[in-house]
């Protein structure tokens, strides 16, 4: 019988691993072939060059650059999605007031949830080109428009949005009107994955707390967020994976997919910049590679970090 049944699981696990051979793992072992060469993507030429490709990457300026916008991302938009988003999950589950039923969440809490969720329904590339009519750097926008109506903004010198290279708190202010999209599209997904894991605490827990005398503020930090780990390091991880992509927005939103002068580029931008501008697509392939492998590395680390005993309840 448990033969039977390891013969089942594994011709049902065969098509799926051998997809995934086939479209992750070999594309990726090509990438990797072609990165130790010069090839120019539009013809079968190419001259193999070792790691060249991979020392050109130490001192490119705009690698550079990217590199550190990457890490703002990768700092902020974990950060800021999952401060929103466990507010949110709290507010909706136990934010509301007691009653004989327990603690409840605020009055209309699964219609706020529906509210805060729809960003998910939508491609990212159609929530850039929404969020593009809202930035027009005219009065055309939905900001600018209704500022220069009330008289804050002057119709000749607008807000420049993700035109603006000029920095704030030392990053390019494009970087922050981004960052704003991204938290914004990826909050509602993960206020109901606390929410689930929020329910699934029980709420015991939260009357014993209240009845120690402990407020809505210590109950969030005290009992919310210990339970949460787990849940909250899964999170960082897919969202670092996000943060290190950004390239539909940056595509869609930004001059010259990276612009206002290169304040906007990122990894992504930057192999595209080379693959199809310069037709440089070795050097295109190290760049992707060098970005797959700090990224295992990345998540790896973070699981390690926050790795811990299992919390039972």
């Amino acid at each position: 019988m448990r033969h039977g049944v390891a013969r089942f699981v594994t011709g049902f696990l065969a098509l799926p691993v051998a997809l995934y051979l086939l479209y992750v793992v070999w594309p990726f072992a090509q990438a990797a072939g072609y990165s130790l060469t010069d090839w120019g993507g539009y013809s079968d030429s190419q001259r193999f060059v070792g790691l060249d490709n991979y020392v050109r990457l130490f001192s490119d300026e705009l690698i550079r650059k990217a590199f550190w916008h990457n890490v703002f991302f990768l700092i902020t938009v974990p950060l800021f999605t999952i401060a929103l988003a466990l507010f949110l999950a709290f507010l909706l589950n136990v934010g509301g007031r007691e009653d004989r039923a327990g603690i409840r969440g605020v009055f209309g809490s699964s219609l706020y949830k529906v509210i805060f969720f729809f960003p998910q329904v939508l491609s990212l590339v159609v929530i850039a080109v929404m969020w593009q009519q809202i930035y027009r750097t005219d009065g055309q926008g939905l900001i600018n428009g209704l500022l220069i109506k009330i008289g804050l903004v002057d119709a000749d010198n607008p807000i420049a949005f993700t035109a603006d290279p000029e920095p704030f708190l030392g990053i390019p202010a494009v970087l922050w009107w981004l960052l704003l999209i991204a938290v914004w599209s990826g909050a509602g997904f993960y206020m109901v994955l606390f929410s689930a894991a929020m329910q699934s605490i029980p709420k015991d827990i939260y009357e014993a707390a209240i009845l120690d005398g402990a407020g809505r503020f210590h109950t969030f930090f005290r009992v919310t967020l210990p339970l949460l780990r787990d849940t909250i390091s899964v999170a960082w991880v897919y969202l670092g994976f996000i943060a290190l992509d950004m390239y539909a927005l940056v595509f869609v939103m930004t001059p010259s997919q990276g612009g206002p002068n290169h304040a906007s580029e990122i990894f992504a931008s930057v192999i595209q910049f080379n693959a199809f501008q310069k037709g440089q697509f070795g050097y295109a392939c190290a760049i992707a590679v060098a970005l797959a492998v700090f990224t295992i590395l990345l998540a790896a680390l973070q699981l390690r970090i926050t790795r811990r005993e299992r919390i039972e309840f």
